[in-house]
């Protein structure tokens, strides 16, 4: 249940929409077939497909990089978990950035890139280096 004080569910949506428009148009292009939804919490079917505690976000589907030889389009979904970013980082720049962050995480995922490449890669940004 959402709290008077908590922000809507629109809002959500435009801070995930900012979060689309700040991606390269290339990646953009290809993400058609994944719908992106804000829920309130994770349900525990939710948090045990991934054996998490807690989650910001969730991307339920079939990485492109697993489509089959015609490339057909395959339905994925993103989801949002607002209750846990609103306790984690409030209201304003700080839920924007982490909106920001948790979208293109499973934006990655997507595109089959795993949780421990992730982490290299932020690591390696974090030592100022690109991305190979």
């Amino acid at each position: 249940m959402r709290d008077e004080a908590d922000p809507p569910d629109d809002v959500f949506e435009a801070l995930i929409e900012a979060a689309l428009e700040g991606l390269p148009q290339m990646f953009r292009e290809h993400l058609g077939s994944v719908a992106i939804v804000v829920e309130d919490e994770p349900s525990a079917a939710q948090l045990a497909s991934v054996g998490a505690r807690g989650l910001f976000g969730l991307y339920v589907g079939v990485p492109r990089t697993a489509w089959g030889v015609d490339s057909a389009a395959v339905a994925s979904k993103i989801v949002i978990f607002s209750g846990p970013l609103l306790r984690a980082h409030g209201t304003g720049a700080r839920l924007a950035a982490a909106v920001e962050d948790v979208v293109h995480h499973e934006i990655a995922h997507h595109f089959g890139i795993s949780d421990a490449r992730l982490g290299e890669l932020k690591a390696r940004a974090a030592r100022g280096h690109r991305p190979p």
